[in-house]
């Protein structure tokens, strides 16, 4: 364990990937309609390039990036463009621009799309930029900041980290990526460590997952500027402070990012997109999710095309929901966004779809707070001291300036302190209603 670390606070609890853990990845039905929006991505949104009535194939560009920090979208089925309208969001609003696209049956792709018959060795690091610019990939862990923005950081990089901890319960897309496609995963990777004219390379993965670690430890035997770390499994291991922590000892500073000092971190979903953009000219117009909980009745691993609609999704392809869902979660049930209908489609950025029943859901009823401290102990944002009750109670004050000095901005809304809170206070819900209310002043 020589140069492992380690990061404090955090959770240990059940994982619940036991449904889905062996279930090897499967492709989606093609869908009859899919709603593409125009924002998957951090920045500003891409501009619709069709309009009502246009034809499209897959893999064609419909939305262009319109800034820096933006991405294309593409389309991911072809057919006929029948609307462009706002369209409720995964990110839980309602006003966000997407496109209509209603199939053909043909899955006809764009001529453009095909292996390019160039080897990645002999592209230049902006030629890979490039190609993943136009490819439309964002960081697929949740982040979804645009990949060839943070390829090219204002100052030069030292170690790049693989993200395969996938910390959250339930989900098991990453790991089924890591088992099933070990080479497109590392090659990846390897091309995003040559983007970013990155020597050094670590891949860190969570000890419970076994196949994942053989192999990824096989596929890099031979490769000396890439070590595989296997860390101890908790929650929230998974975010990059914690990860680069973990890993090396590194603190990221208050408010900052972490090319501040010299790291990098993507998620291995970006690095195998990576991989097919370079390898076959493919964008990204699908990705791997977990669809599991005690409200589906068949939890799979799936491939599934951009802009599936989560209720399309779980009739033709997991049998169903298992009676009346309580809840649908986009993500896992820690960072999750809670889902107000199932009409959502599946964007880039989302990992997983959690069904859970009635009986799982909480009553929402909450009792005072008894000043135990175990939410600021389990907090991972050391060594800024975030005091998450504190906040509350600034919160239920409208107090909002006052919990900055709390750590309001410091926090990345992992939720550990409300699972480990007895009282059952929402402080994650406080927390983001107090950053709501900052942006606003």
């Amino acid at each position: 364990m020589k140069g492992f670390f380690g990061f404090p606070g955090g959770v240990h609890f059940p994982q619940r990937k036991e449904a889905t853990r062996n279930k090897r990845i499967e492709s989606a039905h093609l869908p009859q309609q899919v709603v593409i929006p125009l924002s998957q991505h951090v920045g500003a949104p891409a501009e619709p390039l069709v309009s009502t009535g246009s034809q499209v194939k897959t893999g064609e560009v419909i939305g262009r990036a319109t800034a820096n920090i933006s991405a294309p979208v593409h389309s991911s089925i072809s057919g006929e463009v029948i609307k462009i309208k706002a369209f409720p969001h995964p990110s839980g609003l309602n006003n966000i621009s997407s496109i209509v696209i209603k199939s053909d049956g043909k899955d006809e792709w764009v001529s453009e799309v095909k292996a390019s018959g160039q080897k990645p060795n002999n592209l230049t690091s902006e030629k890979i930029k490039e190609i993943i610019k136009e490819a439309g990939i964002v960081g697929l862990g949740g982040a979804q900041f645009p990949t060839h923005v943070k390829l090219s950081p204002p100052k030069n990089i030292d170690i790049y980290i693989l993200n395969g901890a996938e910390c959250e319960p339930y989900l098991t897309c990453d790991e089924r990526l890591m088992v099933e496609n070990p080479k497109g995963v590392v090659e990846g990777f390897q091309l995003l460590m040559k983007a970013a004219n990155v020597k050094r390379g670590y891949i860190g993965i969570e000890d419970d997952k076994l196949e994942a670690i053989r192999a990824i430890k096989e596929e890099i035997k031979e490769l000396l500027n890439l070590e595989l770390r296997v860390i101890k499994a908790k929650y929230p291991q998974g975010g990059e402070r914690q990860l680069i922590k973990t890993l090396l000892g590194k603190d990221v500073p208050s408010g900052g990012l972490p090319f501040e000092i010299g790291v990098l971190v993507s998620n291995v979903g970006t690095a195998f997109a990576v991989w097919e953009a370079v390898e076959r000219r493919k964008p990204l117009i699908e990705r791997v999710i977990t669809v599991t909980g005690s409200g589906i009745m068949e939890p799979k691993n799936l491939r599934v095309r951009i802009g599936t609609l989560i209720c399309n999704l779980i009739d033709e392809n997991c049998g169903g929901y298992r009676g009346k869902p309580g809840k649908i979660i986009t993500g896992g049930p820690m960072m999750g966004m809670a889902q107000w209908t199932s009409e959502t489609p599946v964007i880039k950025g989302t990992s997983g779809i959690l069904v859970q029943t009635t009986e799982e859901i909480s009553s929402g009823e909450y009792l005072d707070c008894i000043r135990c401290g175990k939410c600021t102990a389990v907090c991972p944002m050391s060594p800024y001291q975030l005091m998450p009750n504190m906040i509350f109670a600034l919160v239920q004050m409208e107090q909002f300036a006052e919990t900055e000095d709390y750590g309001l901005l410091d926090c990345i809304e992992c939720g550990a302190c409300a699972y480990t809170c007895p009282a059952r206070i929402p402080l994650v819900q406080s927390i983001k209603y107090a950053k709501s209310e900052r942006s606003k002043e």
